[in-house]
C-alpha cells in the first residue's frame, strides 16, 4: 500500500503549496462594481483580469503563478496540468464535491467551493483562522486548467461557499468572465506532480474510481 499512501500525501503537500504563498498589495475601488479596479495578467497558458489591484508574487514554475490582493487578503494560483479531472477526482476524496457548472467565452468550467486551515492542521479549533477556497477547473483536448482563489479568514469579502456570496459574483465570475485559454508546450504531466510513473497514477486512479462508484474497499 505504499504507492496508495504517496498519492494521499502528495494531495496533502499540493494543498500545503497551494495555501503557502508570499504576498503583496492590493485594491478595489468604487461601489456596486462602478469603477472598479481590474489588473490584467498573461502567461503561455492563460490571460485575464482580476478585480483589483493583484500583484504577480511567485512564477518561479512555468506552469503555476500566485498573485495576492492584500488589501482584501485574496490570494491567486492558476496553474495547468495534462488532466485537471483526475486531479479533482482525487480532491474529492477530500470532501471536494458537487461544483457548480458554468460557461464563460466557450470554456466550460466545474466551480468548487472548500475550506482549509492554515498549515493543514486539520486538528485545529481555531474555526476563525479558516480559509474559504474557490477552485474553478476545466479541462480542455490537451490541457486542464485551473485557479484557485484563497480567502483568507480576516478578509473583509464576503464567502458564502457558494456562487451567491461575494466572493463569486465580483470577483470569481468577473475573472472566469475575462479568462482566455491557451494551449501550451510541454504542459507538466498529472502523473510526475505525484512522484508517480504513469502505470502507477492508473493503478491509483482505477482505485479511486472503483472507490467513487460504491467499492468502500478499494481503497482499504
Amino acid at each position: 500500500m505504499e504507492t496508495k499512501n504517496m498519492i494521499i500525501i502528495a494531495v496533502v503537500v499540493v494543498i500545503i503549496a497551494i495555501l503557502g504563498v508570499v504576498f503583496a498589495t492590493g485594491m478595489l475601488n468604487g461601489d456596486n462594481n462602478k469603477n472598479v479596479v481590474t489588473t490584467p495578467f498573461k502567461t503561455d497558458f492563460m490571460e485575464g483580469s482580476f478585480v483589483g489591484k493583484v500583484k504577480l508574487v511567485n512564477d518561479d514554475e512555468k506552469f503555476m503563478h500566485s498573485y495576492r490582493d492584500k488589501n482584501h487578503s485574496i490570494t491567486y494560483n492558476i496553474s495547468t496540468v495534462d488532466d485537471s479531472e483526475s486531479l479533482m477526482d482525487i480532491y474529492e476524496l477530500q470532501g471536494v464535491t458537487n461544483p457548480e457548472e458554468r460557461s464563460f467565452n466557450g470554456n466550460d468550467w466545474n466551480i468548487y467551493f472548500t475550506q482549509a486551515i492554515p498549515g493543514n492542521d486539520t486538528n485545529s479549533s481555531k474555526d476563525n483562522e479558516t480559509m474559504n477556497i474557490i477552485i474553478a477547473q476545466s479541462q480542455g483536448k490537451k490541457q486542464g486548467y485551473l485557479i484557485y482563489m484563497i480567502i483568507d479568514s480576516n478578509s473583509d469579502v464576503n464567502s458564502t461557499m457558494n456562487a451567491y456570496g461575494q466572493s463569486y459574483t465580483d470577483y470569481m465570475k468577473p475573472l472566469l468572465e475575462s479568462i482566455k485559454l491557451k494551449e501550451s508546450d510541454d504542459v507538466p504531466k498529472i502523473y510526475e506532480q505525484f512522484g508517480l510513473t504513469e502505470d502507477q497514477f492508473k493503478q491509483q486512479m482505477d482505485m479511486i474510481h472503483d472507490y467513487q462508484s460504491g467499492n468502500m474497499s478499494a481503497l482499504g
